[in-house]
């Protein structure tokens, strides 16, 4: 009985070894987070999708640290259901990458977009992708989407994680609304999903 009591733990360590082992994780900034974080989290083999900061100097910086970071997401994947070239496909499809100033409504460094890469391999894979999409003419201009060097993630404030499926209350211009209907109303408002699919077309990500 033991014997089988040992096998089991070993077992069950390998396979835990092995299911952590099979996780990895992609980081994009495409402007607001929520956004981001909310369209990611619909694609199969995405685990979880967290909302945070990246790309600055300054340690733990907060959301009101507006301009010293970047908004983005840590996007956790299993590479045998989607590989990282199928996201970084979609994140581009998903942004406006010919607009250095920021996106959509929200200008300014923090919501300017990007690829934090990992390895060489990750980057190799994001400089082809641009490569491909400018070498078609379809945008008309060159990206400007840079490919960086990741640097540490920092986790949003635990209000802004699920943003747009929250219940929680606040108070908008157009009076108390939950965070899923502020997230609507905002999204909409930004222009994101028109800007998306004026540009990408039939290739346009999660567009609405």
């Amino acid at each position: 009985m033991k014997h089988l009591i040992y096998a089991a733990a070993a077992l069950a360590a390998v396979t835990g070894t092995h299911a952590a082992a099979a996780t990895k994780t992609a980081i994009f900034a495409g402007g607001c987070f929520w956004c981001i974080e909310k369209d990611f989290e619909s694609v199969k083999g995405v685990k979880e999708v967290k909302s945070g900061y990246t790309g600055g100097k300054m340690k733990n910086p907060t959301y009101r640290d507006h301009g010293r970071h970047i908004e983005a997401v840590e996007i956790q994947y299993d590479p045998a259901v989607v590989t990282y070239e199928t996201l970084v496909s979609k994140f581009f499809r998903s942004i406006d990458p010919i607009d250095a100033g920021g996106q959509f409504c929200d200008r300014g460094n923090s919501y300017t977009s990007a690829i934090f890469t990992q390895t060489a391999q990750e980057r190799e894979i994001a400089l082809a992708e641009i490569a491909a999409i400018d070498a078609t003419g379809k945008l008309g201009k060159k990206i400007v989407t840079p490919v960086r060097n990741a640097t540490r993630f920092y986790d949003a404030e635990a209000y802004h994680q699920d943003y747009y499926k929250s219940s929680t209350i606040v108070v908008t211009r157009r009076g108390p609304k939950s965070k899923a209907e502020a997230y609507k109303f905002y999204r909409k408002g930004c222009g994101r999903d028109a800007r998306v699919k004026q540009l990408w077309g039939s290739e346009a990500a999660f567009a609405h």
